[in-house]
């Protein structure tokens, strides 16, 4: 290399970016242990605390919890008082690592790259040899992660915000309809909107056998196993009963076939049925999508939703960011005359798809 040719300022920019980037990864380490351990809901609501009282409140000890009380503060994701040499966790911090409920709750989700470096080897042989990898292949925390980093999400919009978005979709949940869940993972989509709409009827379908059980513990708790079913089954082959609303929550694009999905939707969708589709958020040019959230989805892509629809064979791989026209390209060609987009929020888009 042609070390005239090397901008300094650049390279030592890039480095501390590189740098930036494995604190980010270290700190992940710190925030799923402050989850596990209970750390950060010691210190939320709770003011300054010294470390001996965090420790305690825990119940951890506290030469460790002092540490990463330290590596917290220097990534700012809490405040250190040196006059009182305590440390507090911000309201607005707790809603993203403290409370379980809120939207921006986020520590179960370093699952997701947790099972990516424990599956490297799995993943670089499909890099090598273009083979897939599927979702049962996978690190058991990686279905886990998945789960708890779109629940939330969910919970705060699904029912109050994209299912309103459809139109007259609510009336027809209120008066009584079959819902088919397409790849419904854990089932948190499903037993949402079966607590919503108790007239109406709900069908998850999934290949992943662990994740079916999860869905029917999760109903169970859920109270609503009395409308909820849950069936292993692919998108193209699920039992037709004439669904007056089928739901694709963030699975087309794992799919081998997705035009064989958007098809076996238009043939057991009921008359006057919708297809809801949620997606990540891309734009339609790649060079768009060159941001946090597409550094997040492109990562992700990569080793898990790309790596899964070659498993069922790739007839078309769209990706996690495949964006507005593509995905409006395969409901056309499947037999849908409308596609629009409904709602969207900075990690999804929601369509409505009607024959």
């Amino acid at each position: 290399m042609n070390k005239a040719a090397i901008d300094e300022a650049k390279l030592e920019a890039f480095t501390m970016r590189a740098i930036g980037d494995l604190a980010a990864g270290y700190t992940g380490i710190m925030v799923s242990l402050g989850n596990k351990l209970g750390l950060y809901r010691a210190l939320a609501g709770a003011g300054p605390l010294s470390a001996k009282e965090v420790a305690k409140r825990a119940g951890c000890a506290e030469r460790y919890v002092r540490e990463w009380l330290n590596a917290q503060a220097a990534g700012n994701y809490i405040l250190y008082h040196p006059s009182s040499d305590t440390y507090e966790l911000l309201p607005e911090h707790a809603l993203v690592l403290a409370d379980e409920d809120s939207p921006a709750y986020i520590p179960p989700a370093w699952n997701v790259p947790a099972s990516m470096w424990f599956d490297e080897e799995k993943t670089l042989n499909a890099f090598r040899t273009g083979q897939g990898v599927a979702w049962g292949e996978h690190d058991g925390r990686r279905a886990c992660g998945v789960a708890a980093f779109y629940r939330n999400g969910y919970r705060a919009n699904l029912v109050p915000h994209w299912l309103p978005a459809l139109d007259g979709v609510v009336a027809q949940l209120e008066a009584g309809i079959d819902v088919a869940d397409i790849g419904c993972g854990h089932g948190h989509s499903t037993a949402l909107m079966a607590r919503a709409f108790p007239n109406s009827r709900f069908h998850g379908f999934d290949t992943h056998a662990a994740s079916i059980a999860e869905a029917q513990k999760n109903a169970s708790a859920a109270g609503v196993t009395d409308r909820t079913t849950f069936e292993l089954a692919r998108a193209e082959t699920y039992p037709d009963r004439r669904y007056g609303l089928i739901c694709f929550f963030d699975t087309l694009h794992d799919m081998g076939d997705p035009l064989a999905a958007a098809r076996h939707a238009a043939e057991t969708l009921a008359p006057g049925g919708t297809v809801m589709l949620v997606e990540p958020f891309a734009q339609d040019r790649t060079e768009d999508n060159f941001s946090l959230v597409g550094q997040l989805y492109y990562s992700a892509s990569t080793t898990i939703c790309c790596a899964h629809a070659i498993s069922e064979g790739g007839a078309l791989v769209l990706g996690a960011q495949a964006g507005e026209a593509r995905l409006a390209d395969v409901f056309r060609k499947a037999g849908f005359t409308h596609f629009r987009r409904a709602a969207e929020t900075p990690f999804n888009l929601i369509f409505e798809a009607r024959l």
